[in-house]
């Protein structure tokens, strides 16, 4: 379930999967996968993913909406959510900077819609 408000594209700093939660890279305008729980998330990869190693120029992250994301773990409907080691969505806990909100129970590997809030703390 996808309803994408915004979406903007990036420079990838390096290669990111699709479905994946990203961040700023380490210059303006450039974005890589997340890789922990508490990193200051800014959207979700298209499906399509990118690697600039294979000449990719470009990748498409969804800033608001309901944006499709890949599970790391178990996660029930409603529950907020952040990012893992991988840049996949798991459950948030106290401390960590939320992306948004399940829409969908699922368990690690599905892809499902998740409501993008602003990066806040749990």
């Amino acid at each position: 379930m996808r309803n994408e408000i915004l979406v903007k594209t990036f420079v990838p700093g390096a290669a990111i999967a699709g479905y994946r939660v990203c961040k700023h890279g380490a210059a303006d305008n450039t974005v890589i996968q997340s890789a922990a729980s508490t990193d200051l998330h800014i959207g979700i990869s298209s499906y399509v993913g990118s690697d600039p190693s294979n000449g990719d120029e470009t990748v498409d992250l969804v800033m608001m909406g309901i944006a499709e994301v890949e599970y790391g773990a178990n996660i029930n409907r409603g529950e907020l959510v952040t990012a893992d080691a991988n840049g996949r969505v798991v459950p948030a806990t106290t401390g960590d900077m939320v992306i948004g909100r399940a829409l969908a129970s699922g368990v690690a590997n599905d892809i499902h819609g998740v409501l993008l809030t602003l990066a806040e703390k749990a």
